[in-house]
């Protein structure tokens, strides 16, 4: 396997789960389990800080979740295009990948109820999306090879500006609650350079195809 093909067959799988190694790792790291902080975490944990409930911190508390939205959709986007010819095997994990992604979307303690009210319906509504695009994910590899590239390097761009952001800016909130100078786990680093990574994978299948695609 020649390097293009390793780079069409490998970029796009890697990037999404070290996305996902990153969301789910330490982005403030304690020796003390429970109070080392995932990027899941932050979605919830941050309406409790008082500066946030204060609005003295203004933030986009769902721009904590679009890194699963990102894996998910791009997942779902690419498990069944010819390029990069996906076999079966990775086919399937992706798909599973993308609907798990999605569902950790979830609020905790979820019902029904909670998921159609205001605090939580942009949510729902990027949950449906992800899921319905599981559903439909070997249709959505008639869409062409450009507007997928489009999709996921926006969607990859904006997952890692808003939730980088939002947690540098609420860090030192985090710090005085500590009583102690935090600074970002590698959960975070993990995470952006996953997400590097997705984006660059889409960007290669554009500008450098393949003529034939191994099944």
């Amino acid at each position: 396997m020649n390097l293009s093909t390793s780079i069409k067959f490998w970029l796009i799988p890697l990037g999404g789960l070290l996305t996902l190694l990153g969301y789910f790792g330490p982005w403030v790291n304690h020796r003390v389990a429970g109070l080392v902080i995932m990027a899941l975490d932050l979605g919830e944990y941050v309406k409790f800080l008082p500066e946030v409930r204060s609005q003295q911190i203004n933030l986009w508390r769902e721009g904590f979740y679009l890194p699963l939205m990102t894996v998910s959709l791009a997942f779902s986007l690419y498990a069944f295009r010819t390029q990069p010819g996906f076999q079966w095997p990775r086919r399937i994990f992706m798909v599973v990948v993308a609907g798990v992604a999605a569902l950790n979307m979830l609020p905790p303690a979820w019902t029904p109820p909670k998921l159609i009210t205001a605090e939580f319906r942009l949510q729902t509504v990027a949950i449906l999306i992800c899921l319905a695009a599981v559903a439909f994910s070997p249709f959505l590899a008639l869409i062409p090879q450009r507007i997928a590239m489009i999709l996921v390097v926006g969607l990859s761009g904006l997952a890692c500006w808003f939730p980088i952001a939002n947690f540098l800016r609420v860090l030192p909130a985090i710090s005085t609650l500590y009583n102690h100078l935090l600074t970002p786990g590698w959960g975070m680093y993990a995470m952006a350079g996953g997400l590097i990574l997705l984006a660059s994978g889409s960007v290669w299948l554009v500008y450098h195809p393949s003529p034939t695609v191994p099944e």
